[in-house]
C-alpha cells in the first residue's frame, strides 16, 4: 500500500495535467465494448486508487479483503493519499494509459474524467443486471450520469451541513441555531456569541469562498451556480453574496480574513469549530464524525441556512472504472459489492457518505452506537424530506472555478477588492474556465 502526504483541501492544479489523457483517450475511440461477457475466475489483480484519511483507507482495505473472501483469486493493490494532488496524479496516470482499474471521484472532477472518456459507461452493467443499483433512490444514481452515460456509482448519499459548536451555545445561553432560519437571521444570531465569548470566539465562519454556500444562496433565489457551462449567477447577485459577508465580519458574526483563510483549504484539523475560534463551519453534513473527533466539545448539525429545498441528494463520492481496464467486469462487480453489502455498509458508516442503498443505510443505522453517526443519519434522513430536485453534475471546470471563487472572496475579506470588483473578476474568470 502506498501513502503520499495527507493534507487535505483542493489543489488548484487540480485536473490541469487532465488535458495530457486527451490524446491517449482519443485513440481508444468513443464507443463502449459490447455486453460484458462471463467473468473469468483465473488469478486476476485489480488496481485501486483512493483519496482519505486513515480511518477510511482501513475501512476500504477491511471493505476489500470482505470481497477477496468471496473470490480468493481477485487481489487488489491499492494505492491512497490525501485529497491535495490527487487529481494531478490520477491525471497523470490516465495520461499515461495507466488509469486504475476502480477509482474514486467526486462531482467536481466526475463531467471532466467522463468526457474525456476516461471514464467506462456503466449503462450496460446496470441493463444486465452486473450492476444492481435498484435500492438507491433514482435521484442519486441519475447523479451520476454525464451525456447519457452512467460514469460513476455514487458510494452515498451527502448534503452540505452547518456543524455547529452545541456545548458552547448551551454554555453561553444562546438558543440553538435551526434548519429553514435565513442568512441574515444565522448573522443576527451569530452576533452575541463574540460578546458572550469575551471576545474569543465568532459566531459564524465567513463562508463566501465555500461555492456549496454559494450555491445554496442562489438556488433560493430560483438561479443555479451554472446555467449550463457558464455561470448562471449575475454580477448583482455576487455583489449581494460578497456585501452580506462583509456585514458579517463588520458586525464582528463572523472573523478575521487570517481565521477564514485558515479554514478555507479544507483541512479539518483547521475547521474553526475545531480550533475554538467560531461556532460554525460550513462542511458535508458526514463530516461531523469526523469533525467530532477532533474536538472535546459536542457538536450538532443542521442544512446550510435559507429554505433547505435548495438543498439535494448529492452523491458523496463515485467509484469509477477505467475505460481502459482490461479487468472492467471484474471492476464493475467490485464496486456493486461495495455498494450493496451490509457489511461493507458497518464498516464504512457514514465516511463516504450515507449508504446509497436504503436496505443497506436502514441496517448500518439500525446497529450504530456512536451518538455522532447517530447525528448524522438522522440528519440525512430528517434532510431526504426536504431535498429539491438535483441540478446537473457540475461541468468540466467546476474544479477551477471553485479555487477561483476562494481567491476571489479572499481578496474582499483581505480588503483587496471591493464586491463590485470581485464579482466582475469573478464572472469574467469562472466563464473562461468553463470555455463560456
Amino acid at each position: 500500500m502506498h501513502r503520499a502526504a495527507m493534507s487535505q483541501g483542493t489543489s488548484r492544479r487540480t485536473l490541469l495535467l487532465g488535458a495530457l489523457a486527451a490524446p491517449v483517450l482519443a485513440a481508444c475511440g468513443s464507443k463502449e465494448a459490447e455486453q460484458p461477457a462471463p467473468m473469468s475466475t483465473e488469478p486476476v489483480e485489480l488496481s485501486i486508487f483512493w483519496w482519505g484519511a486513515d480511518a477510511r483507507a482501513k475501512a476500504t482495505e477491511d471493505a476489500l479483503a470482505l470481497y477477496k473472501t468471496k473470490y480468493p483469486f481477485v487481489s487488489f493493490k491499492t494505492t491512497w493519499q490525501g485529497n491535495q494532488g490527487y487529481y494531478d496524479k490520477l491525471a497523470t496516470l490516465a495520461a499515461g494509459g495507466n488509469a486504475p482499474d476502480i477509482f474514486q471521484i467526486d462531482d467536481g472532477a466526475l463531467s471532466e474524467y467522463a468526457e474525456r472518456n476516461v471514464t467506462l459507461d456503466l449503462n450496460p452493467y446496470m441493463a444486465n443486471k452486473k450492476l444492481d443499483v435498484s435500492k438507491f433512490p433514482e435521484s442519486l444514481w441519475k447523479y451520476g450520469e454525464v451525456g447519457g452515460k452512467l460514469s460513476g456509482v455514487p458510494t452515498g448519499e451527502n448534503t452540505p451541513g452547518m456543524i455547529y459548536n452545541k456545548q458552547l451555545i448551551t454554555e453561553l445561553g444562546l438558543t440553538e441555531p435551526k434548519t429553514g432560519m435565513s442568512w441574515e437571521d444565522l448573522i443576527s444570531w451569530a452576533e452575541p456569541v463574540y460578546a458572550k465569548s469575551g471576545n474569543k470566539v465568532y459566531g459564524t465562519m465567513d463562508p463566501s469562498a465555500d461555492y456549496k454556500a454559494l450555491w445554496m444562496w442562489l438556488r433560493q433565489q430560483g438561479k443555479e451556480l451554472y446555467a449550463n457551462k457558464a455561470i448562471g449567477a449575475a454580477k448583482e447577485d455576487l455583489v449581494k453574496w460578497f456585501t452580506l459577508w462583509k456585514g458579517a465580519r463588520d458586525r464582528k458574526s463572523a472573523p478575521t480574513a487570517d481565521l477564514i483563510h485558515e479554514a478555507n483549504g479544507g483541512d479539518v484539523t483547521k475547521q474553526l469549530v475545531v480550533t475554538g475560534t467560531a461556532a460554525t463551519s460550513f462542511l458535508w453534513a458526514n463530516q461531523i464524525t469526523e469533525v467530532q473527533a477532533k474536538t472535546k466539545q459536542t457538536l450538532g448539525v443542521m442544512a446550510y441556512p435559507g429554505n433547505p429545498n435548495a438543498q439535494w441528494a448529492r452523491a458523496a463520492l463515485y467509484f469509477s472504472v477505467a475505460r481502459s481496464s482490461a479487468k472492467k467486469d471484474r471492476a464493475v462487480d467490485v464496486i456493486n459489492f461495495l455498494v450493496n453489502s451490509n457489511e461493507v455498509g458497518k464498516l464504512w458508516g457514514a465516511d463516504r457518505g450515507l449508504s446509497a442503498n436504503l436496505d443497506v443505510r436502514k441496517a448500518v443505522a439500525d446497529g450504530l452506537t456512536d451518538a455522532t453517526a447517530k447525528t448524522a443519519f438522522a440528519f440525512e434522513t430528517d434532510m431526504a424530506t426536504k431535498f429539491g430536485k438535483a441540478p446537473a453534475v457540475p461541468p468540466k471546470g467546476h474544479v477551477k472555478v471553485r479555487a477561483l471563487l476562494t481567491t476571489i472572496a479572499e481578496s474582499v475579506q483581505y480588503g483587496k477588492a471591493d464586491a463590485a470588483a470581485a464579482a466582475d473578476q469573478f464572472l469574467k474568470e469562472a466563464n473562461a474556465a468553463l470555455g463560456a
